[in-house]
C-alpha cells in the first residue's frame, strides 16, 4: 500500500463514518467496520484488545444486554460507534498526512522530507533540528531520570507471596 493509497482509503472512511452518523444502519456499520479494521491493521499493525479498549471504540455507554435493541437504540449504538471509529480514523489520518509517519504497509513511498535513497525511512524518532529548544523541559527531563534511576531495584525479587496470592 502506497501512502497515497492510505489517505485516499481513509477519507473514503472517514465520509463514509460521517454517512453511518447520519443515517444509521447496523449491518451498513459491520461491513465499514471491517473495511477500516482491515485498512488500518495493512497500515498500522493489527490492534489488541488494549488498542481498542484505549480508543473506546465498539465500547458505547448505553449498551444493551439480554434482549434485542430497538430501533431508536440500534440507531443510537451506531451512531456512537460511528463516531468512535471514524475518530480513530481521522487520527490515523493525521498521523500519515500531515505528520508524514512511516507506517506498516507502506510501499513505495516515504513521508515528506525523508527521502531516502535505499528505501523505506528507517523506525526512528522524528528530527526536532527545527524546534526551539526549552530549557525548562531539558531540567524537567534531568530530574525524571535523577528519580527513576533511584527505583532501579523495583523488579527485584521480594519477600515470597502467600500461595493463594500466586496466579
Amino acid at each position: 500500500m502506497t501512502r497515497d493509497e492510505l489517505i485516499a482509503g481513509t477519507r473514503q472512511l472517514v465520509d463514509e463514518g460521517d454517512r453511518l452518523r447520519a443515517n444509521p444502519s447496523l449491518p451498513s456499520l459491520q461491513m465499514w467496520l471491517k473495511r477500516s479494521d482491515d485498512l488500518l491493521a495493512t497500515a498500522w499493525g493489527s490492534m489488541d484488545r488494549y488498542h481498542l479498549a484505549w480508543l473506546m471504540v465498539g465500547k458505547p455507554k448505553g449498551i444493551v444486554r439480554g434482549r434485542p435493541m430497538t430501533p431508536d437504540e440500534e440507531a443510537d449504538y451506531v451512531r456512537e460507534v460511528a463516531e468512535q471509529k471514524t475518530a480513530a480514523l481521522r487520527m490515523s489520518l493525521d498521523a500519515v498526512e500531515r505528520q508524514g509517519m512511516p507506517f506498516v504497509g507502506e510501499s513505495g513511498g516515504v513521508g515528506p522530507g525523508d527521502r531516502h535513497e535505499t528505501g523505506p525511512v528507517p523506525d526512528r524518532a522524528p528530527n526536532r533540528a527545527g524546534l526551539p529548544v526549552d530549557p525548562a523541559l531539558t531540567e524537567r527531563l534531568a530530574e525524571a531520570r535523577r528519580q527513576a534511576e533511584a527505583h532501579l531495584d523495583h523488579d527485584a525479587p521480594r519477600a515470597p507471596r502467600p500461595e493463594k496470592m500466586q496466579r
